[in-house]
């Protein structure tokens, strides 16, 4: 397994970790500013979150890099992102600091689009990821990530940038999954 592929890997197994310190109910306390607060459970899942969702660009400019880029590659590596989004989303809405409609759509399109990735490996076909499809990651990214740090630094002015964040994700979602499906329509016009 080269490096690009074990860094993807190591994002993978990240999703645990932060999967417990969001949910393991931890009586660490909690960090006030001003009449917000967020439990120092939550900053630590919120920071290895953002590690994890780093190692999506650095696995990606190594595999470029070093001219490591492979199949195993362009497989896993969208299976960690919708892995490490999906995990957070759904913590997210077991919070309720997300709504559950959102993360359903979400989440639909990342199974539909896993489904068709499946579909043309079985024809032979290994896509990578499109531009829109990147654009689509670091959009949930950055709206995972306000959402995860409870709106903080917005939270203080009063400014919904962590929502505003999550539409923009959901229109991004949907958008790049309808451009997916489009470009790989041969997929359903070829099978038998």
């Amino acid at each position: 397994m080269n490096l690009p592929n074990k860094i993807t890997v190591s994002r993978i197994l990240m999703i645990p970790i932060f999967m417990v310190l969001m949910l393991v109910p931890f009586n660490w306390g909690e960090l006030y500013l001003g009449d917000k607060s967020i439990p120092y459970a939550h900053l630590l899942a919120a920071l290895i979150f953002i590690i994890a969702s780093i190692t999506d660009w650095v696995d990606g400019y190594y595999a470029r890099k070093l001219n490591l880029v492979t199949n195993l590659g362009k497989f896993l590596d969208p299976l960690a992102d919708k892995l490490l989004v999906s995990a957070a989303l759904i913590a997210l809405v077991e919070l309720q600091l997300a709504p559950a409609w959102i993360v359903i759509v979400i989440i639909s399109r990342e199974f539909a689009v896993t489904g068709l990735r499946l579909v043309l490996a079985g024809e032979g076909e290994v896509v990578a990821a499109n531009m829109l499809g990147k654009i689509k990651t670091w959009a949930q990214i950055i709206a995972v990530s306000a959402l995860l740090l409870h709106n903080l630094p917005f939270a203080l002015i009063g400014f919904p940038f962590d929502m505003i964040a999550l539409w923009v994700a959901m229109i991004f979602t949907v958008v790049s999954g309808w451009d997916y499906f489009y470009k790989n329509r041969q997929a359903f016009m070829n099978s038998k």
